[in-house]
């Protein structure tokens, strides 16, 4: 059966797509842990990080860093906090969120924001790719 992930890869899920190639696929969190909040996902589903083929971990890698860049010129923080849990679904992502302090890379605190919000971050971070 398909992870969630695999669904919005395939449309089949509506998501705020940052971009995606070939390979890869980054979309904002909908429940996230700060503005801007973006999950980056391999389009191979694989449920766990350290079951990557090397060259598709390598390339997720390489694929966070260019959205982690756009990211930081979108919104102010200090850095982008990047987090591999892999317990909320069964398809490897690699969390990327704005950071000002340790607190906010907990999983506890989230935000809400309207749909609104959530279509001009996407816009913003799009901006810068």
């Amino acid at each position: 059966m398909a992870s969630i992930f695999t669904k919005i890869i395939l449309g089949e899920i509506p998501s705020y797509k940052i971009y995606e190639d070939e390979k890869y696929y980054a979309f904002l969190d909908i429940n996230p842990n700060a503005l801007g909040h973006t999950l980056c996902i391999p389009k191979k589903e694989v449920d766990k990080l350290f079951d990557l083929d090397d060259e598709t971990y390598k390339g997720l890698m390489i694929f966070s860093k260019k959205i982690a860049e756009a990211l930081k010129k979108a919104v102010d923080c200090q850095r982008i906090g990047v987090s591999v849990i892999g317990l909320e679904v069964p398809h490897v992502h690699v969390h990327l969120i704005p950071i000002n302090k340790m607190d906010d890379m907990s999983f506890n605190s989230k935000i809400k924001l309207s749909d609104d919000e959530f279509v001009d971050i996407m816009k913003k971070i799009k901006s810068y790719l």
